[in-house]
This record gives structure tokens, sequence and C-alpha cells, in this order.
């Protein structure tokens, strides 16, 4: 008999791919969703991505549970029989609050809402989704390269995304220090995550490439992201679920530093007329801060300009065999991805 994974969050960018990279794997994956309504939608996407021959496609052997990160409700349901937790999804805070606790309180509840079930459950392992911001030095302008054994101090002058994170993590590895059972917990932290898209309805952190892609962006602002790509970071996940070594540890899953600039670069070199509106001047970093004064969008980005803080994965490459793939191949899957759904029109954006 198949092991079961409860996969939080099937309608995320994230979950859907960790979906399709269970079933091809064999596993049977119960997902949680707020509403059934979501449920059509959600194997739609997995439907469309499943390898050929892989037992049957999605059909029964993906199942859903109705379950809220706000709320008790149903989550000791959804863990009823499963081997392994992948929790990658994200509550719906309000990230335009000037509200730091509209971002904090639900990550951070919501995590400790799933791992306390697991636990009440005796799943196996619960892997978590945490962020590279929580293994960051304090300050964005330190140049260097950090791993897993830094943790982030918590700051209220930090962006509360950051902080949000930061602090989920920080809870649940607590509840761990003083729980004594059989469920073990891991911890993944990712860096930009990019990469083909599932759905037109769901471009999930792909946003940046499609705002590239709609000549939306006047130019490219100095900021650097350590691109991961989401097919890569779901393996990782699932090395970290499997492995023995994995229990009770933190995995960085950054990839390949690179510029905003060369990605736009990337792009330009490989899509040819489909590219012809993303932009490659840089931006002075002056614009951008003043274009952050009436597009509260910039804000967050306005302290990662010229930062060149990475991370190294040398813990997820020695230990779990991880290896992820170039930077510009993903943007350039990612844009090629958005295109041929229909997605490369920034809709926010008009």
């Amino acid at each position: 008999m198949a092991e079961t994974v409860l996969v939080t969050g099937g309608t995320g960018y994230v979950g859907g791919w960790a979906i399709v990279a269970l079933i091809e794997r064999g596993y049977d994956v119960r997902t949680t969703v707020r509403s059934l309504a979501k449920a059509d939608a959600v194997r739609a996407a997995v439907g469309s991505a499943v390898e050929p021959g892989a037992v049957d496609g999605p059909g029964e052997r993906l199942t859903f549970a109705v379950a809220d990160l706000l709320d008790d409700d149903g989550w000791d349901a959804a863990m009823a029989g499963v081997d392994y937790v992948l929790h990658v999804a994200s509550p719906l805070g309000d990230e335009t609050s000037k509200d730091p606790d509209a971002l904090i309180v639900p990550a951070r509840d919501g995590a400790l809402r799933v791992l306390k079930a697991a636990t009440r459950a005796e799943v196996k392992r619960v892997v978590m989704t945490s962020a590279a911001n929580a293994a960051s030095p304090a300050s964005y302008a330190e140049d260097g390269i950090t791993d897993e054994t830094l943790w982030t101090v918590d700051d209220p002058k930090l962006p509360a995304y950051r902080r949000s994170k930061t602090l989920a993590e920080k809870a649940v590895w607590d509840f761990m220090a003083s729980y004594d059972g059989p469920t073990e917990l891991t911890t993944v932290l990712p860096g930009a995550v990019l990469g083909p898209i599932l759905s037109a309805d769901n471009v999930g952190t792909t946003r940046i490439i499609q705002r590239m892609l709609s000549g939306k962006m006047p130019g490219a602002p100095k900021i650097g992201l350590e691109v991961v790509d989401v097919r890569d970071l779901v393996d990782l996940h699932i090395r970290a679920m499997l492995s023995p070594e994995a229990a009770g540890e933190r995995f960085l899953g950054t990839g390949e530093f690179v510029w905003i600039r060369q990605i736009a670069a990337a792009l330009k070199a490989e899509l040819g007329d489909s590219a012809k509106s993303v932009p490659t001047r840089e931006l002075p970093n002056f614009v951008v801060r003043l274009a952050s004064l009436t597009d509260p969008s910039l804000r967050a980005l306005t302290i990662s300009l010229g930062r060149r803080n990475r991370h190294s994965t040398a813990k997820a490459e020695n230990i779990l065999g991880w290896k992820p793939r170039p930077a510009a191949q993903t943007v350039v899957e990612c844009a090629e991805s958005l295109i041929a759904h229909g997605a490369a029109r920034d809709r926010m954006a008009g």
C-alpha cells in the first residue's frame, strides 16, 4: 500500500508542484483546501503536469481535506492516516497592512496548528517551508555567504514578511524542543521561487517575470535574487522528508545569485520577440526609492537594493544529494510557461 503525504495548500504554487512530484513518485496525496470548490481546479492543474504513465494520473490518488491555517477545524481529520506532511502553504496575511502582526500572527499560528495536529496523529515527519531570509544577517547591506547555523535576529525595523517567516520557524522549533514523541521536524529555507506554472490562475511567485514580460517595469532595479526552481525546491522537500539524516535539521534551498538585469539578459537571449518588452536598463537606486513613495509594492524591495548577501546550499547538497539547476534555465522556462498559458501579462498591472 502506498504511503500518504499531506500537502498543505494544494491551490498554492509550491503546493501544486509538490502534488505532481509525489504522485509521480508513487505516493497517495491528500491536500488541504479552504473550500472543496477549489478541488476541480487543483486536479486539473496537477493533471496537466503529471508524466504519462504515473499510475493512473492524479485520479483517486489525490484527495482533499477542508482546513484553514487560521482555524482549528478540520486539521485532525486531514492528518488521519497520514505518513508525512509537507507544510508548504502560507496563510493569507495582509502584506499591505501597517501592522506587522497582520502577517506574523497568521504565519506563526498556522505553522503551529499544522505541527500540533501532526504530532497528535503521530505522523513520521513534518517538512515545513520557511525562507532563506530567516537565516540572514540583520543588515541587508552586509555581503558574504551564510548558512543554516545563522538565525535572523527579529527586529521591528525588518520587513513584516521576513519577520513572519523567522518567527513562524522559530515557533515550531521551540514547540519541538519540548515535544517527546515520534514525529520529526525538518525545515527548508528557499530563495526566490520561480519556474513553470501549472495554471494561468496561479502564477504564484513568478509575478516578477510576468511584470518583466508585460513591459510594466520601466527598468531593472539593482536587486539580486537567489533563484530556485519550484521543481528543485519540491525535490528538496521530498529528500528532506525521506532522509534519516534530515530529522531535526534546517536546509537552505536557495539557488544561483543573479541580478534582475542578468535575468532580463537571459530572457532577451532565449525568447526573441517574446521578450521585446523586457527592460534591460538598470534603474538607479534613488529612482526606485522615489517610486516606492507612491508604489507600496516597491517599499519592501528598497532595503535589498545593491545587497549581495548569499546563502550556502552545501548542507543540502552534501547530506541530501540535492543540486539546483542554473538560474538562467529556470527563468527562461518560467517565462515560456507564462507565455504558453497566456499569463505573460500582469493582470494586476493592467
